[in-house]
């Protein structure tokens, strides 16, 4: 597939992004959650999301056990235990990295026109990290995989798009800096101070296409 062939519009106005705020064990949270529908049935669409053999094909190479109470490891990325694995309909897991733990709740139901929808909740201790880049630290990189991914169930003949091309192409900048914008607005929209949540959301996209932040 070449980067011409995304249809970047598309995936854009196909997320609903959304930002909350919480606890666990005691300390405040800030979760990140997406959703789109997808034109895949729930049976590929979970297959996609839970086999070892398809996982690289959208995202990254993974071992372990993956079955509830299982651990896993993404090459150079996170680890964590699956804390939840309810086929067809529920994925729960730690994500752990560069020493901090966080959560990831995935769901998935299917609507009456066959489409599946995939919602994914990913959840933090409020921290610097947050202050500074804000949900789309995290928002605007599963919304990549969710690209991604759609292009597997939807057309798995097609090759996926070169990473690297991507991300230095003006389309992808262009896509990374809409998504961070909008994840900046869904931070407004929870009640987050707007000027410091467009300055978190400039900062992401900076870091998202390696270009220095706007002054």
């Amino acid at each position: 597939m070449n980067i011409e062939d995304i249809d970047f519009a598309g995936h854009f106005g196909a997320i609903d992004r959304s930002v909350s705020s919480s606890e666990r064990d005691g300390l405040p949270t800030r979760s990140v959650t997406l959703s789109r529908s997808i034109s895949a049935s729930a049976e590929d669409l979970w297959d996609a999301v839970t086999s070892a053999e398809r996982i690289p094909r959208w995202f990254l190479p993974i071992t372990g056990d993956l079955r509830s109470g299982g651990r896993f490891q993404l090459e150079g990325n996170a680890s964590g235990d699956i804390t939840a694995c309810e086929p067809l309909s529920r994925l729960a897991l730690t994500w752990e990295f560069d020493g901090d733990v966080s959560w990831v709740d995935v769901s998935l139901t299917e609507a009456d026109d066959g489409r599946a929808r995939l919602t994914l909740t990913h959840t933090a201790r409020s921290s610097e990290h947050w202050r500074q880049f804000g949900p789309g630290a995290v928002g605007v990189g599963w919304e990549l995989a969710f690209m991604v991914l759609t292009a597997h169930v939807e057309q798995p003949d097609l090759p996926l798009p070169d990473e690297e091309a991507f991300a230095t192409s003006s389309q992808g900048k262009a896509h990374i800096r809409d998504s961070s914008q909008a994840w900046a607005q869904a931070a407004i929209d929870a009640g987050e101070d707007a000027d410091a949540a467009r300055a978190a959301g400039v900062r992401t996209a900076a870091f998202y296409t390696g270009e220095e932040p706007a002054t």
